[in-house]
């Protein structure tokens, strides 16, 4: 059974990583500071390693938080249809949860932070996320596994571009639909 204490303590553990997230999207990812972390919170920077015990544990809990975002969002997205408009579908949700939020999307996809790895538990959850993934593209009739890496190049590409080059705009958005027919034509589907 949670005691208050822990519930407190969980509590504080989401203030902080809210206010992580918040620091990382006005100031960027690599200069996240504990000291404005805990300043955001109304702590002391020292009283923060009683929550986490370094900066790169605030990384990994954020990393973790954003995989089960993803797992959580590719689980909405319907799975009716031709194999065609389902990968179509996919195509938009991954495109819209990056560009949704490009602190997210650089944490969990681009490893934009000097030295950080996630720690096994939370990389795992990625892993997780793949594997659903790679089974999704089973369940289309897709099992050259050069298909996943293509795949998520073309994806991933299209997001850099669009959050590099016309941010808030829909200039690489609109390519998605050729795109994923172009690929469904190559694998054959």
């Amino acid at each position: 059974m949670e005691t208050v204490r822990e519930r407190r303590r969980l509590q504080t553990r989401e203030e902080i990583l809210a206010a992580a997230w918040t620091a990382a999207r006005e100031d960027g990812l690599a200069r996240l500071s504990l000291r404005d972390l805990a300043r955001r919170v109304g702590m002391r920077a020292p009283s923060l390693y009683s929550y986490f015990p370094s900066k790169e544990a605030i990384y990994d809990a954020m990393f973790a938080y954003g995989q089960q975002e993803f797992a959580d969002q590719v689980a909405e997205t319907p799975r009716t249809g031709s194999p065609r408009d389902v990968f179509r579908r996919a195509a938009h949700s991954f495109f819209d949860f990056c560009v949704k939020d490009p602190v997210r999307y650089l944490l969990l996809f681009q490893r934009t932070i000097p030295e950080f790895e996630p720690s096994p538990e939370s990389y795992r959850l990625a892993e997780q996320n793949l594997g659903k993934f790679a089974q999704f593209m089973k369940d289309c009739g897709v099992t050259d596994p050069r298909a996943i890496d293509m795949w998520t190049a073309m994806l991933t590409g299209l997001v850099s571009q669009q959050l590099s080059n016309d941010p808030g705009g829909d200039r690489w958005a609109r390519l998605l639909d050729d795109l994923v027919d172009l690929y469904c034509d190559h694998i054959g589907l």
